[in-house]
C-alpha cells in the first residue's frame, strides 16, 4: 500500500498467516517475516516456509525469511522443556522470536511489528501482547497488539487453509508440542 506505515509481521505459518496479512495489508504497507527455528522436524520447517512464500506471493506482500538456527533457541527454551503449552516454556519461545522480529524491524527502520502468533486460540493473548512490547521497547520498535483471533480471524485462516491446500498442524512447531500432539491423537483413538 503506497504511503501507508511499513509494518514487519513476524509469521509462524502460512495458514495463520493468511488472515492476519490480508487484514493489515488493506492499512499498512506489509513485510512478512519468517523466523521460526522452533520449528521442527527441519521437514516441516521447509514445508511452512513453502507455504508461506506461496502465501505471501498470492497476498502480495515482501517476505524475509529468517535463519534457521534451532542450537540458539534450544538454549533458550531447554530450561523450560518439560512445562505444557501455554506456560514459561511458549513464553520463552514468544520472548525469543519477538526479540529477533523487532530487531529485525528496526534494523530495516518498520516502526510498526506484531505476530501472526494471535490468530491461534492455542495462544494467550495478553502474554503476547506484553512480550512483544518489551521487545519492541528493546529495540525503539512499537509492538501493534491485536487480537487477530477476534472477529473470525482463526474461522477465515481456517477457511484460507482449506480453500488453498494449506497445510494444517496439529502442533505448534517444537519437538514438545509435536509430542503433545501425539499424545492427543492417541487418546481420542488416532
Amino acid at each position: 500500500m503506497i504511503g501507508a506505515q511499513s509494518i514487519l509481521v513476524h509469521a509462524c505459518c502460512a495458514s495463520c498467516a493468511s488472515h492476519v496479512l490480508t487484514h493489515l495489508a488493506g492499512t499498512y504497507d506489509v513485510t512478512a517475516y519468517f523466523y521460526n527455528p522452533n520449528i521442527q522436524p527441519e521437514r516441516e520447517y521447509r514445508l511452512r516456509l513453502d507455504e508461506m512464500r506461496r502465501v505471501a506471493g498470492r497476498i502480495g506482500v515482501r517476505l524475509i525469511e529468517g535463519d534457521y538456527r534451532t542450537l540458539r533457541w534450544w538454549k533458550e527454551i531447554w530450561i523450560y522443556r518439560d512445562l505444557p503449552e501455554r506456560s514459561e516454556r511458549c513464553f520463552a519461545c514468544y520472548r525469543h522470536r519477538f526479540e529477533v522480529a523487532a530487531r529485525k524491524a528496526a534494523e530495516l527502520e518498520i516502526p510498526v511489528f506484531t505476530s501472526t502468533l494471535s490468530v491461534s486460540p492455542h495462544k494467550v493473548f495478553e502474554r503476547i501482547a506484553e512480550i512483544g512490547a518489551e521487545a519492541g521497547a528493546s529495540y525503539g520498535v512499537a509492538f501493534l497488539a491485536e487480537d487477530f483471533k477476534k472477529r473470525d480471524g482463526f474461522k477465515k485462516s481456517v477457511e484460507y487453509a482449506r480453500e488453498h491446500g494449506l497445510t494444517r498442524q496439529d502442533y505448534c512447531g517444537c519437538l514438545m508440542s509435536l509430542e503433545e500432539a501425539r499424545r492427543r491423537r492417541e487418546e481420542r483413538g488416532g
